[in-house]
């Protein structure tokens, strides 16, 4: 089948072209020496003497060069033609397998650790990425009809008891407050997948300019200052006065609101949470620390997923995506995103590169 395969492909078919090209040159350089011998030898010896015989041992050995070369030069076009369209057809098989079965299969690699292998390498890191997003996909889809069926069941709720009760003003009123907030809550979640998906395709890096870093960070703490008051919960600024940062101040300011925010929701009621900025090697650096419970080392690089909440968290509000749009931002500005233990408590920490640009 192999074989059948081989002597039908196009590759095989260039490679015979390949032998006719090399095959009529070669012919040429043999006429052309076959000639120049014959003239140089009746040069040196004159026509008297007989060069039958000789003429005849210079044929045979071009005749035998000519068809031993025809039959290297097949033999190497069958054998390279073979090994190509061996990986071809395994990666078709593969190819064929995933269309039927799923994306569980992956091109076998034979450790040649040549060009086949590495063609081969960068299709498996291909469909590991699809499956990878494919699965986040899943599961932002359960997570988002998870998260819309409870408000639209309570709105539902709400209207079906209303739509059966005798008219009362007071309470049309209370129940069109409620349902409103229930729709801002939902309008509000779709707004924030809409939001990291701009920010996922990068098309905001017109906005970007030289900032101070503390002073957006300095914003945020003020704006942040009274709901850290409502939980007891001291809200500090350290740091350097000048940490300079080139990138869109307004998904800054949200990344950074975004991690103060979990740090006061997720802390130690009466704690303290501490946002740092400081200028290392050239490079910008901002910290978010509190000291609650922070996040186990296990669960960390799932955190920056879509709707994705730690089991302790399920109860407060929100829908999972603060982090998410945080991870975005630091894409977007090129930046590193690493989570520490605060022993007690979780560091967040962002280090822009030194150009700041991604």
């Amino acid at each position: 089948m192999l074989l059948a395969n081989t002597l039908r492909s196009s590759t095989f078919r260039l490679a015979l072209m390949a032998i006719a090209a090399f095959g009529l040159i070669v012919a040429a350089i043999m006429a052309y020496v076959y000639v120049g011998t014959l003239a140089y030898v009746e040069r040196q010896l004159g026509t008297a003497v007989d060069h039958d015989g000789f003429t005849g041992m210079i044929e045979l050995a071009m005749v035998a060069v000519a068809v031993l070369l025809l039959a290297l030069a097949g033999l190497a076009a069958v054998l390279v033609t073979r090994r190509t369209v061996g990986r071809i057809e395994e990666i078709n098989a593969t190819s064929r397998a995933i269309m039927l079965s799923g994306l569980d299969r992956r091109i076998p690699l034979r450790g040649s650790h040549d060009e086949w292998d590495r063609v081969a390498e960068n299709l498996n890191q291909m469909l590991d990425r699809i499956e990878t997003l494919m699965g986040e996909v899943k599961q932002v889809s359960d997570n988002v009809a998870h998260d819309l069926r409870t408000p639209l069941t309570r709105m539902r709720g709400r209207l079906e008891k209303a739509y059966h009760a005798p008219r009362n003003s007071a309470g049309d009123a209370a129940l069109i407050g409620d349902t409103i907030a229930d729709l801002d809550a939902v309008l509000g979640m779709f707004a924030s997948i809409t939001r990291i998906s701009e920010i996922e395709t990068r098309a905001r890096r017109s906005a970007f300019r030289a900032l101070n870093l503390t002073e957006i960070a300095g914003e945020v703490v003020e704006l942040y200052d009274a709901a850290a008051e409502q939980v007891a919960t001291q809200l500090v600024l350290e740091g350097d006065r000048e940490v300079p940062v080139t990138g869109d101040r307004d998904l800054l300011f949200d990344a950074v609101a975004n991690l103060v925010d979990n740090a006061i929701k997720h802390g130690c009621k009466g704690g303290q949470v501490t946002v740092t900025c400081r200028s290392a090697d050239g490079s910008a650096e901002i910290a978010i620390t509190d000291d609650g419970p922070g996040i186990p080392a296990e669960q960390r690089e799932h955190v920056f997923k879509r709707f994705y909440r730690l089991e302790q968290s399920r109860y407060t509000p929100g829908n999972g995506l603060g982090l998410s749009l945080v991870a975005a931002v630091a894409r977007l500005h090129g930046a590193e995103i690493a989570l520490h233990d605060n022993a007690p408590g979780l560091t967040v920490q962002l280090r822009f590169p030194k150009t700041s640009a991604p």
